[in-house]
């Protein structure tokens, strides 16, 4: 699976407060925990959902800043700076073209389901191989 880094700005929590966590190379993407171990995994699930979401709404993804611009950001000073991997969402969704062959009545079949399901032959393919490998 592709990866993709983020840099993460990391707010110093205490017993009072909760680490904050903002992803500056995503507006709008930011998270929180009780402990810098929970804000850092937080962070991850923050990046695939804002990732998942822009995509759904057809938006740009900006591009990711070098880590030292960042880090010269005097928003975030006394932050603690971190990289987080996570999947790379738009991979995951961008679409593969592929040349399957089926016998005629099993297409034909597929057809009739997808339609009166208001799915593609595509989307009722996937569909069912997602099905199958949640098995696994």
């Amino acid at each position: 699976m592709n990866k993709l880094t983020y840099a993460i700005a990391i707010e110093p929590g205490d017993d009072q407060h909760a680490f904050g966590v903002v992803v500056p190379d995503l507006p709008g993407c930011f998270s929180a925990g009780d402990t810098f171990e929970e804000a850092y995994a937080n962070a991850r699930q923050a990046i695939e959902a804002h990732l998942e979401l822009s995509l759904e709404f057809n938006e740009t993804i900006p591009d990711r800043k070098p880590f030292e611009e960042h880090l010269r950001n005097p928003e975030f000073a006394g932050w603690v700076w971190a990289l987080i991997e996570v999947d790379d969402i738009p991979a995951k969704k961008t679409p593969v073209r592929l040349n399957v062959s089926l016998p005629e009545y099993l297409v034909n079949r597929i057809d009739q389901y997808a339609q009166a399901n208001h799915l593609t032959r595509s989307g009722f393919l996937a569909k069912a191989a997602m099905k199958e490998l949640t098995h696994i």
